[in-house]
């Protein structure tokens, strides 16, 4: 595949492209996933013969970028912020436009599927909500323990037309309170979407919450492509 990396709008963004696309495939990264996503790229390979482009675009503060509302700190002593909204904005009023431009997608013969692992997950999960740009949404080990966000998703039906939900096995096996809530969310995420006559899957996978984020996300993305 082709690579690149370019800055659109002050963002640093890694482009993957092979040949051509039928799917543009958006994610939100940090330093460690994009250490990963060389093996997340061969791992989509591996489990989808659809051509896509990919596009991962660096977060700066994880824990405000990718979040709607303001939460306490769940972990460590950082809160949890607001600006999910800004991110959203930067997808459809930058990004998307600039990659139009760049040939890299065209909507009348490209679906957009949005996902990430963990907060981005999670932020894939609200921004599907939001607005019907994403045809697909892969939220991988998605954050679905975020206060408000279950009362949040019973409330507000997604726009996409499929959702990937997966989980660790042992995520919810945690002595944090509020991430042990995980497993529970994630059964009642899965049982809104099925309830809209959302495409839908909830897989489960061996181990923890820092266990093989870029092949888990890679599953997530082929299943959309495949589904």
């Amino acid at each position: 595949m082709e690579k690149e990396r370019i800055v659109i709008a002050n963002r640093t963004c890694t482009v993957y492209k092979s040949g051509q696309s039928g799917y543009l495939l958006l994610q939100p990264i940090d330093e460690h996933d994009l250490e990963v996503l060389d093996n997340e790229m061969e791992t989509i390979r591996s489990l989808t013969d659809k051509p896509f482009t990919l596009v991962a675009f660096e977060i700066k503060d994880w824990q405000t970028e990718l979040t709607p509302w303001a939460a306490p700190a769940a972990f460590g002593k950082i809160p949890f912020g607001d600006g999910a909204d800004v991110t959203l904005a930067y997808l459809q009023d930058t990004l998307i436009p600039k990659l139009e431009q760049m040939k890299l997608y065209n909507k009348g013969t490209m679906q957009c599927l949005l996902g990430g692992y963990s907060l981005a997950g999670f932020f894939a999960l609200w921004a599907g909500c939001q607005t019907p740009v994403f045809h697909g949404i892969a939220a991988v080990s998605p954050s679905v323990w975020y206060p408000q966000w279950i009362e949040y998703a019973e409330a507000h039906q997604p726009q996409a037309h499929a959702v990937y939900l997966s989980l660790g096995d042992k995520e919810e096996k945690t002595k944090n309170p509020v991430m042990a809530q995980v497993g529970n969310c994630i059964h009642r995420q899965h049982e809104l979407l099925t309830a809209h006559g959302i495409n839908t899957i909830l897989e489960w996978n061996p181990g923890n919450h820092f266990q093989h984020s870029d092949e888990r996300t890679a599953k997530g993305f082929a299943w959309l492509m495949n589904h």
